[in-house]
């Protein structure tokens, strides 16, 4: 830097030295070398040339951490507390049932049946039915099965009407089961007799009757002591206390 201050202070000395004598006169090619000459020496003292543009080779970026990406929690499902299971009690109502049936008064009122009247006559037990007598030939006849023996329950049907008048059980929808001796009741059996309560379809002329029976197996030697008959097809059963 000392000696471009002393170049210049040259040069102005230079140019003061002539005084009010004329400046020299130079041609336009020294004019530019002059110029020319005049900027290298410039830039070659400048201590500061070169240095104008930052060089960032040194310098080391830091770089911005990244921020951690929360991955989202997966719902913690809670244990559902397992039901509790009650214990099935299975009771056998069937026996309470038959003893909570309502008492019916007749067949023909428990039915609806208008201008009959039908009455228990009585019971037997066999080991078949129809009984046959000699030198009979029967369209129908049963027979008890081993250990077994069928109690004949005997009733009579009367028409109470000047009138014939048609007694369709099947119409009444009528089935029946027997209670012997309070065990368990028994459906009655379905047969082909013709005077067959449960199935009976026919007609009673006027002011006559008809025998009908109902047939229950009961296991052989029993002896009928208490006998339910139990009347279902209406509303509720019904109980007749046969004996």
């Amino acid at each position: 830097m000392k000696k471009l201050s002393m170049f210049i202070g040259c040069m102005t000395a230079a140019f003061l030295m002539t005084g009010c004598g004329e400046m020299p006169n130079l041609t336009q090619e020294e004019t530019e070398l002059i110029s020319e000459y005049a900027v290298g020496v410039l830039l070659k003292y400048d201590t500061a040339h070169g240095r104008r543009l930052v060089d960032t080779s040194g310098y080391v970026l830091e770089e911005e951490p990244e921020e951690p990406v929360e991955e989202p929690e997966e719902p913690v499902e809670e244990e559902q507390p397992e039901p509790e299971t009650e214990e099935l009690v299975v009771v056998d109502v069937s026996q309470d049932e038959e003893e909570t049936q309502p008492t019916a008064s007749s067949v023909e009122q428990y039915y609806g049946i208008p201008n009959i009247s039908i009455t228990y006559q009585g019971c037997e037990i066999a080991d078949s039915y129809p009984p046959t007598g000699e030198g009979e030939t029967l369209f129908f006849s049963m027979d008890a099965t081993p250990g077994m023996q069928l109690l004949v329950l005997k009733f009579n049907a009367q028409n109470l009407s000047g009138e014939d008048q048609t007694l369709n059980m099947l119409g009444y929808g009528a089935t029946f089961r027997i209670s012997v001796n309070g065990e368990p009741s028994k459906g009655a059996l379905a047969t082909m007799l013709v005077n067959d309560m449960q199935t009976y379809n026919s007609m009673i002329p006027a002011n006559t009757s008809v025998d009908l029976v109902s047939i229950v197996e009961v296991p052989q030697g029993t002896n009928p002591g208490t006998i339910d008959f139990i009347l279902r097809g209406g509303d509720t059963d019904g109980t007749l206390h046969l004996q």
